[in-house]
């Protein structure tokens, strides 16, 4: 681990880490107020969820250092390391993971650690590597990517995490795109994507073969219409949205929402957090959510622009994808255009692995911000 040269300091994006640490504080006092009173209610500490945050928020402006401290160019050596270690771990999850209705955690003292979360940053780290080089994408080769990504995802789907592999699917095909794919190959590699997955839709539904577990299914039914099921399956998309259109235009103000407050939302400071925002702040304070995850975005494809390399270019467009991803299946879940994947909203959402996994992501786009240009004075 190397000292980061001081004339490096200069390239530091002051207006990305300014929209990271207004998300998080927010995240912080969202999280407050949809856990606090069910807490109370339990005789349990109301800032146990907000102190657990913060103490991931502080691991991850570490692990930020710690990857700052290394040129990201260092990491190609580690590349095959990295993906053998991955599955590695994301096979152990299956067999020695908690489980509820999924198998994705393990669990360390009081802690909840989700391999798939890290495994978004690896995939990202080894995408670029394989895309750095025009050739590897060349005609059908456009399909080494996706063969590169298909055995993680399915270790994933296995767990079963189909939002998760929802933005992996987006992570290979924006850093495919952007490294040069072919739109057409592209186009067809998506439509048979498509038919797989309705497929293995169909073979569930008719319980021909048990692809997709049966309540990952009623979700994705129940989508298409929630009333048909109001008061079980359909009653969080249901909830969620009464809480975004409750909110108006200026929301109910901090602590004051009924939906959240009175316990009708559930999951509210995890899946549902955005829905605690737009109750609580209205119609301003979402869209304000939403404008500071554009200038992240903004400042992400900055740093794509001026990298120094291609392999540069292609790590801050992964860690880019990373967060459209997640703020459109999330925002579009709790507005019930999208099916309940339980993908959490980067910062905001209550969750040690999804928290630190963000920051790092923001780090990396650090790091390749910092060492943009080729000669320095």
């Amino acid at each position: 681990m190397k000292t980061i040269p001081k004339r490096y300091w200069r390239n530091l994006d002051i207006p990305l880490i300014l929209a990271v640490l207004a998300l998080i504080l927010l995240g912080l006092f969202i999280i407050y107020s949809a856990s606090a009173g069910k807490l109370l209610s339990e005789n349990t500490n109301p800032f146990y969820y907000v102190k657990k945050q913060a103490l991931s928020a502080l691991l991850g402006f570490i692990g930020v250092f710690v990857i700052l401290s290394i040129d990201y160019r260092a990491w190609r050596r580690w590349i095959r390391l990295m993906y053998v270690i991955n599955l590695i771990i994301l096979l152990s999850v299956l067999v020695l993971g908690t489980s509820q209705n999924s198998q994705r955690w393990f669990r360390f003292s009081g802690f909840n650690i989700q391999p798939s979360e890290i495994a978004k940053i690896i995939m990202i780290v080894v995408l670029a590597h394989h895309l750095e080089k025009p050739d590897n994408i060349a005609n059908w080769k456009i399909l080494s990517p996706f063969a590169i990504i298909g055995l993680p995802m399915i270790l994933i789907i296995l767990q079963p995490d189909l939002g998760t592999s929802l933005v992996f699917a987006g992570i290979v095909f924006a850093m495919t795109y952007i490294a040069g794919g072919d739109v057409k190959h592209l186009t067809f590699i998506g439509i048979i994507c498509i038919i797989i997955t309705l497929s293995a839709l169909l073979l569930s539904y008719y319980d021909i073969v048990e692809i997709i577990k049966p309540y990952q299914l009623q979700r994705l039914l129940v989508f298409l219409d929630p009333y048909s099921d109001p008061t079980d399956k359909g009653w969080n998309v249901i909830q969620s949205m009464i809480a975004v259109g409750s909110g108006g235009f200026f929301g109910k103000g901090f602590l004051n929402g009924t939906q959240s407050q009175l316990d009708f939302l559930p999951a509210n400071h995890t899946d549902f957090i955005f829905s605690v925002v737009a109750e609580e702040f209205g119609f301003v304070g979402a869209v304000v959510v939403i404008c500071i995850f554009a200038v992240i975005i903004w400042r992400g494809l900055r740093i794509a622009r001026l990298a120094k390399d291609r392999y540069g270019m292609l790590l801050a467009v992964g860690c880019v994808s990373f967060f459209f991803c997640h703020l459109v299946i999330n925002v579009g879940m709790t507005l019930g255009i999208m099916p309940i994947t339980g993908i959490p909203l980067p910062f905001l959402t209550y969750g040690g692995s999804s928290l630190l996994t963000s920051i790092l992501v923001i780090g990396i786009l650090l790091n390749v911000g910092l060492r943009r240009q080729k000669i320095m004075f």
